[in-house]
């Protein structure tokens, strides 16, 4: 955990090495940084999603070392939920909508539904990091996942790494499916 931490802070602080790097001459708010950040996480998230069809959506590998693992909805569910939770918690109120947890509500079932959860999130997500600036960012805010406090700004890299780590395990799913992940496709 301490590594990923110590990459998404290197990929914001390395000149030339993050997504949302801009030319020399051009000032970035804070907020702008993360939003152009968070862009390429969403870019490669969602396709991924829509790819599964539905009726692969309760697909979970269950040869070798994978018993217990999320299915492919449950992990899309999951970041949906998450996004939730750290784009309230950085604007410090009520998630907009019933959650049920990390993994998120039961009640969303079909792919339509899994779909719309996850892009609102992402929507949501948006207009969290859009709220960050530099006077808010260094502010103590309650950790939605335990105990004790975290920065606006700390908090908001969750945004760009969590998501690409269940994208890996859902490209992981795509292909067990024979399915080729959008990313991966020939332009």
């Amino acid at each position: 955990m301490k590594i990923m931490w110590a990459f998404a802070a290197a990929l914001l602080l390395v000149p030339g090495t993050a997504p949302a790097q801009a030319k020399a001459e051009e000032h970035l708010t804070v907020s702008q940084i993360m939003e152009r950040s968070v862009k390429p996480v969403e870019g490669e998230f969602v396709p991924a999603a829509d790819a599964m069809p539905e009726d692969k959506y309760s697909f979970a590998p269950t040869n070798g070392e994978f018993k217990g693992v999320r299915t492919f909805a449950q992990q899309v569910k999951h970041v949906a939920a998450v996004n939730y939770m750290v784009g309230a918690a950085i604007l410090e109120e009520k998630p907009p909508v019933e959650l049920g947890g990390e993994n998120g509500p039961d009640s969303i079932t079909s792919k339509t539904d899994i779909m719309k959860f996850l892009k609102d999130s992402f929507a949501y997500l948006h207009k969290a990091l859009a709220s960050i600036n530099e006077k808010n960012q260094t502010d103590q805010i309650k950790n939605p996942f335990g105990e004790g406090k975290t920065t606006r700004l700390g908090f908001a890299t969750v945004a760009l790494w969590h998501p690409f780590d269940h994208y890996g395990q859902m490209v992981e799913y795509l292909r067990m499916n024979g399915i080729i992940p959008p990313a991966s496709r020939g332009q």
